[in-house]
């Protein structure tokens, strides 16, 4: 049985694990002030040539969601989603549990535009009802989609006419940034978001997000929200070593594209043999259409997930590839199909 049903099935890239052995007995202060910390905070300001940010290590990504918009939001305020956003539907309610509505709309292939947003606002007119203040993304989209530049400085402009707060969601942004098509690259965000973050969990990380903050006025006591909510971790080296070890060279970047090949390999073949796809990806996550006696009969020897019902007779599934996916199983995957 091969697993395509994430990204994060495996441990960690043997480099990082490396540098946790070699660190493991050298004394550091805790807390994610440690110089490992330090050194990979110091490491992506250069990455996004950008001193002005904050930058905060979290252990994952339902968790810096949680901590980051709670904290940016007022009591009444309401954060806006495409209706496949991740805080909506996989993050069981941790949103709304700290007191703030998520307000989704249906958007095409995953992603918000500006018209998409304002319909939000015009719905939500007065005090008898919440404040939309904080627009949500994710790159790539929960369906494999990336944003382009384009589309991300119109929502950025129209965020910021709007004073409405300008946040993605970074777990797959490494798939992103290497997808043939993406004309993004990290400097861009810092100028573009109000905050976001950058995802080692899925790409070749044990564990940990990297929260960036670019907004001043999101700054302030971030690190109390952080202890409050129970994510300062005493051995908070353990992250920076890992963020370190993925940007002191390219590491994050050559993880994601051996990913993405791995995807573009599966999605080359499926295409080829007349298969249609829930939505264009270029990413490391593909959706073919299968007839569901073909899905039962891969299910033997295959993880995945069955994504969304297509018609009686057919679904879509979920493929995932990941730093660590053997090439030998994607092509036995595609020659059983």
């Amino acid at each position: 049985m091969y697993s395509f049903n994430n990204d994060y099935s495996e441990g960690a890239h043997p480099r990082i694990l490396q540098a946790l052995v070699e660190s493991n007995l050298q004394q550091e202060i805790g807390y994610g002030q440690d110089s490992f910390t330090n050194k990979a905070a110091e490491v992506l300001k250069a990455k996004m040539n950008s001193d002005e940010v904050d930058v905060h290590l979290l252990v994952g990504g339902t968790q810096t969601n949680l901590i980051a918009i709670s904290a940016f939001l007022r009591p009444h305020e309401a954060a806006i989603a495409a209706s496949t956003g991740h805080i909506f539907v996989h993050e069981t309610g941790a949103i709304e549990a700290t007191g703030h509505k998520v307000i989704t709309v249906d958007a095409k292939h995953g992603k918000l535009t500006p018209s998409l947003v304002q319909s939000v606002l015009d719905e939500h007119t007065d005090e008898h009802m919440v404040k939309p203040k904080l627009v949500y993304i994710s790159n790539s989209t929960e369906i494999g989609t990336i944003y382009s530049k384009s589309e991300l400085e119109q929502l950025s402009q129209f965020c910021q006419i709007n004073n409405l707060i300008f946040y993605m969601d970074g777990a797959r942004l490494g798939s992103a940034l290497c997808a043939k098509d993406n004309d993004l690259v990290l400097s861009d965000f810092p100028k573009l978001l109000d905050a976001f973050y950058i995802g080692g969990t899925k790409n070749g990380a044990l564990m940990g997000e990297a929260l960036v903050i670019k907004n001043d006025s999101l700054k302030a006591d971030f690190r109390y929200h952080i202890k409050q909510k129970g994510a300062m971790l005493a051995k908070g080296r353990l992250l920076g070593i890992q963020f370190y070890e993925l940007f002191k060279d390219d590491l994050f970047f050559e993880l994601a594209e051996y990913a993405n090949k791995m995807a573009e390999r599966l999605n080359r073949a499926l295409a080829e043999k007349g298969y249609r796809f829930l939505t264009p990806s270029s990413t490391n996550q593909v959706f073919p259409i299968f007839s569901n006696e073909k899905i039962t009969m891969l299910q033997k020897n295959y993880q995945f997930n069955i994504w969304e019902k297509i018609d009686k007779d057919h679904s879509a599934i979920r493929l995932v590839t990941s730093w660590a996916t053997k090439e030998a199983e994607v092509e036995a995957f595609i020659k059983e199909i």
